[in-house]
């Protein structure tokens, strides 16, 4: 079983349709099952019937982590590995059966996304010194990150040659090599302009590569190292909210959509493949509509209980 494992995950290798971190939540979660099979006596993957994956399940439902009860997206994301492992046994290894091909995974309720009220936005935004080198760099990293709603990912691989300053406008590469462009606007490129100007040539010393934002030593950041330094600046202006670098493109979306801005715009500037995932924000917007009606309308207040 050792050796259809590590055939399967060369095989995720050559396929290219996944980060590193995917490559490695395949292997924990064939281990761990492997590791379930072993318990139960189990030695060929022939044998694995719908029985033994609901024992399966059962068995993931009853372990406790740090949180408590393991989650519905954790047991999830397992059924989905093993799923896929076995159709790679059942095409290119002969097994015949997939016992998980008729296994419904649990039921995800979709979160709503963590953004920022446009003041708290405009807070954070305008709490950087420009006449200092780093806090230049940071306001221009994060004024970026609103003004095209990008991943952090996006961002400490940007380009200098995907960055069309004359058009105002930024060629990404986001997930699965998708391209999209999306526009900016005046202050972002003024920051922009300031940075490449009078902070990145201090820095970039012998470096030759093209990454836009870069350390005191010419090195291009980590996301860890952007999520560090936003929620440095949030600590310091003393904000109420743990910020992460994902609430920005959250914002981004939530805001042009309150804005009136199109859904399938919408869509399309956060590189989204389905209309799907974008009407999460439809709902943020909602769901804030509410909200301030509930506050404002002086009808609002009254419970139900004087409604007779």
């Amino acid at each position: 079983m050792s050796d259809y494992k590590e055939r399967f995950l060369n095989y995720i290798d050559l396929l290219n349709t996944g980060s590193t971190h995917t490559k490695d939540a395949y292997e924990r979660d064939i281990d761990d099952f492997y590791s379930f099979l072993k318990e139960e006596g189990i030695e060929n993957l022939q044998d694995v019937d719908r029985i033994v994956v609901m024992n399966y399940i059962a068995n993931l439902r009853m372990r406790r982590t740090n949180t408590g009860q393991m989650k519905n997206t954790s047991i999830a994301r397992r059924l989905s590995s093993l799923r896929s492992f076995y159709r790679y046994l059942n095409e290119y290894i002969g097994i015949q059966n997939n016992p998980f091909l008729y296994i419904k995974s649990p039921k995800i309720s979709r979160r709503i996304p963590e953004f920022l009220f446009y003041d708290e936005m405009e807070l954070f935004l305008s709490g950087f010194d420009l006449s200092k080198p780093v806090e230049l760099r940071n306001r221009t990293m994060f004024e970026l990150m609103y003004a095209c709603g990008l991943r952090v990912s996006e961002l400490v691989s940007l380009k200098i040659s995907e960055i069309d300053q004359s058009d105002q406008v930024l060629h990404i590469t986001g997930k699965g090599d998708k391209q999209r462009i999306v526009p900016f606007y005046d202050l972002a490129n003024a920051l922009l302009t300031h940075y490449f100007q009078e902070v990145r040539p201090l820095w970039i010393g012998t470096e030759t590569h093209d990454i836009a934002f870069i350390n005191q030593r010419g090195k291009g950041l980590t996301t860890r190292g952007v999520q560090y330094l936003m929620q440095k600046k949030a600590d310091q202006l003393q904000m109420s909210v743990h910020i992460h670098p994902h609430m920005f493109r959250h914002s981004f979306a939530t805001h042009l959509l309150d804005n009136g801005a199109d859904l399938r715009i919408v869509q399309e500037l956060l590189g989204h493949s389905s209309l799907s995932t974008t009407q999460i924000y439809v709902h943020v917007s909602q769901e804030r509509l509410k909200n301030v009606y509930e506050h404002a309308h002086p009808r609002a207040a009254y419970k139900k209980s004087k409604t007779s």
